[in-house]
């Protein structure tokens, strides 16, 4: 059987950075016509994460926008602070310039995170669907009121890896981020460890920071739009605890389990992930 492969029209050429802040600029993919879905990536990784994502939005009539964050991949890299309300207000920023309406916001791990915090900071403005992936939602690490997921010495550890030894913290990292040692690879593997190392090591340590210590429930009450979360079974790095206390947490929602994957879902489960995303992008 042969595949038919056809010319996907992605539209007029449109920017590949732009400026949210006097010499600070973010790498965007910007590529289709229709309904905008807006995609943030996760730690410690880029908008390119989502390459086996745009060819079939694209392909299904949507505006597919990927939006690096600052300190990542071809993004710049400036020293300040890192927290999710400056990767929010930076968001924020793309979209005004944009001018971007009506839109499905999804974030991936600390993306979902951050897109929790934009919704709840800037009442959902320029968007309507929320997508959270693997999300680090509400809090990436338990404390007395909240068992669950990492310790916060864990993270600290991380941190102090990442001073130390960066290229050994990815590759960690990547030990627990499909199901198993093999669901990915390796040539996957080896392509987000390169995503990886294009981060700065600030951003990454800080960011880290934010991670552990950022507290989402009271964003998360904020959310009034219809919210899909899709979730691996098998998340070592989000544990799908997390993502039943998103569904509980947030009005309107409804939880997705993938079964077969970690904390890659959008990897792992490939076209499951990509047919549900249009699926909800498009009702």
């Amino acid at each position: 059987m042969t595949t038919k492969f056809e010319i996907i029209n992605t539209g007029a050429t449109r920017a590949e950075h732009i400026e949210v802040e006097p010499n600070v600029n973010l790498h965007i993919s910007d590529g289709g016509e229709g309904r905008p879905i807006v995609l943030i990536h996760g730690w410690p990784l880029s908008d390119e994460m989502f390459e086996y994502q745009y060819n079939d939005l694209i392909k299904n009539k949507f505006r597919v926008i990927g939006i690096t964050l600052r300190g990542f991949g071809k993004s710049d890299k400036p020293y300040g602070k890192y927290n999710y309300d400056v990767h929010a207000l930076d968001i924020k920023r793309v979209l005004d310039i944009l001018d971007i309406k009506d839109a499905v916001f999804v974030g991936f791990s600390m993306g979902g995170a951050i897109a929790v915090r934009y919704v709840s900071v800037y009442n959902g403005e320029h968007v309507s669907k929320l997508v959270l992936a693997g999300a680090a939602v509400p809090i990436w690490t338990n404390r007395k009121d909240f068992p669950y997921n990492l310790n916060q010495s864990s993270v600290d550890d991380l941190i102090i890896l990442n001073y130390n030894d960066r290229p050994k913290l990815l590759s960690d990292f990547s030990k627990i981020f499909s199901a198993t040692p093999t669901s990915l690879n390796k040539g996957i593997g080896n392509w987000l460890k390169g995503i990886g190392l294009s981060a700065s090591s600030f951003a990454t340590a800080q960011c880290l920071v934010a991670l552990r210590d950022t507290d989402l429930r009271e964003d998360m009450a904020k959310i009034k739009m219809p919210t899909l979360i899709m979730h691996g079974k098998k998340d070592k790095i989000c544990s799908f605890d997390l993502a039943e206390q998103m569904n509980a947490g947030i009005a309107h929602s409804q939880l997705m389990a993938f079964e077969e994957s970690g904390h890659s879902l959008f990897l792992e489960e490939t076209k499951k992930f990509n047919d549900e995303l249009i699926k909800f992008a498009g009702k």
